[in-house]
């Protein structure tokens, strides 16, 4: 394999487990940044995803709050309930027809709930948020990742993982 040919396949997006690939056009991203807004009690852990896909050489992305010079692209709100759809989701991201949405579940992240402390919550926002950067989930068996489909694989630091940045820039730069 030429140099070149090797640099090629570093920068392919990485393989979902649904056969898909990471995707720029799956993304809440308008140029580089991610305007966003929130009606969130999970502050906090809006915080804290965005420090985790800002740092450690994660910079393509910016995360602007909403302002009057530009238009959300995404939304971060909660809703509390456990029947179907969203018996035993704690987060969704949802790409929808103008301003995504993040979403975080108070029945499962509240205070005194199964996932109700600093930790969980933040996990939950990072991993949902790099789904609005175009991630997709990633097969815990292949490597580690805060892309994983359940809570038990990612990182519990609740940032990216080596992988993670490695996809992070094969998709951004």
């Amino acid at each position: 394999m030429t140099a070149q040919a090797a640099t090629v396949r570093a920068a392919a997006p990485a393989s979902c487990i649904d056969g898909l690939r990471d995707s720029r056009a799956r993304s809440s991203v308008d140029g580089d940044e991610i305007a966003w807004e929130d009606e969130s009690r999970f502050d906090d852990a809006r915080r804290h995803a965005h420090r985790a896909w800002t740092r450690n050489g994660l910079h393509r992305v910016k995360f602007p709050a909403d302002d009057a010079s530009r238009i959300a692209d995404l939304e971060w709100s909660d809703v509390n309930t456990a029947r179907a759809p969203w018996k035993n989701i704690l987060g969704r991201w949802k790409g929808m027809p103008g301003t995504d949405a993040v979403q975080l579940n108070r029945a499962y992240l509240g205070t005194g709930k199964a996932y109700g402390d600093t930790r969980s919550r933040r996990m939950i926002a990072a991993h949902e948020l790099g789904h609005a950067l175009g991630f997709c989930h990633k097969n815990p068996s292949a490597y580690r990742s805060l892309l994983a489909p359940n809570t038990f694989d990612m990182p519990s630091n609740g940032r990216p993982t080596p992988r993670d940045r490695k996809n992070y820039h094969a998709l951004w730069g």
